[in-house]
């Protein structure tokens, strides 16, 4: 089987011959591996699973001094924050008088999905859309006034919202106009315990506009993946009515991994799993070994994608990184 075939064999639930990964690092963590193991293509070490199609977060324009600008205009900050930044709102009033959204459609958030499908074509393909509802209206808004906005403007959230979603679709529109698998939604709800904007206010406001856009996949017959950090495993249920197949990025910290796997087997499938918080960037070798070994043994039945749970920071040692991919890359099944 192909890399492809197998992330397919495990979103529908079948036992694959082998329990398949994608791993994600920043950019810090990335040139320290690289440092590491005297070579600049990490692809042929990661042997990752996912093709990551698009771009997840929107086209950055360098402005100097740290600073860049996505294609809605906002300002990141990345004086600390290599890979992303903090961004600097340009919706000071709940209104979008005056504000125009980029085009959806512009050539630029597809010209390198024909390359890395030809580079790539054994992996499972993903197109990407990051911040992909909540977290692109803070960005615009600002956190804070978004919450607010909340219970003082909920018409302007709500138009907020919709004209995202329209951005959205009318991407996944366009990305379905080439081979992919998937379409994979980030979109940040969560915190160390409960949801940001709680229960209610995310089932009124954004449960609705989820599921337009998960519909538009499914219609298509493509996978819907979403990218969720923090404690959200309330909303499993909600999910997967509207048509959720995998859960990322499942951190261990703020859910029971093993139980959710167990209980949601056939309905859910997850992909994270290995501690960011713990285990890979305070634990031995030892340790990264065999909770790597738990997760793959309880994962390997099927709905399940290992990955640590969320892209491996600068403070992971190697030789952590190393110790899962060694367990990975000689699991019996995996083609040498």
């Amino acid at each position: 089987m192909t890399k492809r075939e197998v992330i397919h064999a495990v979103l529908k639930h079948q036992r694959p011959p082998y329990v398949p990964w994608s791993i994600g690092l920043t950019l810090q963590a990335t040139q320290r591996l690289q440092a590491h193991l005297n070579r600049t293509d990490l692809e042929a070490v990661l042997q990752n699973h996912l093709l990551k199609l698009g771009n997840d977060i929107g086209f950055f324009q360098d402005l100097g001094n740290h600073h860049v600008q996505d294609v809605f205009g906002v300002v990141w900050d990345r004086t600390v924050d290599q890979d992303i930044g903090i961004p600097k709102p340009v919706l000071p009033q709940p209104s979008l008088s005056g504000y125009t959204f980029p085009d959806p459609r512009d050539q630029m958030f597809f010209a390198n999905i024909p390359d890395r499908i030809q580079h790539y074509g054994d992996r499972f393909r993903v197109f990407q859309i990051g911040f992909s509802l909540y977290e692109r209206a803070w960005t615009l808004r600002g956190m804070q006034p978004l919450m607010m906005d909340f219970h003082d403007h909920p018409d302007f959230v709500r138009e907020l919202l919709d004209a995202i979603a329209d951005f959205n679709i009318a991407q996944i529109e366009q990305a379905l106009t080439y081979d992919i698998d998937a379409v994979y939604f980030g979109d940040d709800w969560g915190q160390q315990h409960g949801l940001q904007m709680g229960p209610t206010l995310w089932r009124q406001f954004i449960l609705p506009v989820l599921t337009r856009m998960y519909r538009t996949v499914r219609q298509a017959g493509k996978f819907v993946l979403i990218h969720s950090c923090g404690d959200v495993d309330e909303l499993f249920d909600d999910l997967i009515d509207i048509g959720l197949d995998c859960f990322n990025p499942f951190q261990p910290e703020v859910m029971d991994v093993f139980t959710l796997m167990k209980n949601y087997h056939g309905r859910l499938a997850f992909h994270g799993g290995l501690s960011t918080q713990k285990t890979l960037p305070y634990g031995s070798v030892h340790d990264v070994k065999d909770q790597t070994q738990r997760l793959i043994k309880a994962g390997k039945n099927g709905g399940y994608i290992f990955a640590p749970a969320h892209d491996v920071e600068a403070d992971v040692p190697p030789d952590n990184i190393i110790a899962f991919l060694e367990i990975l890359l000689n699991q019996p099944g995996f083609p040498p």
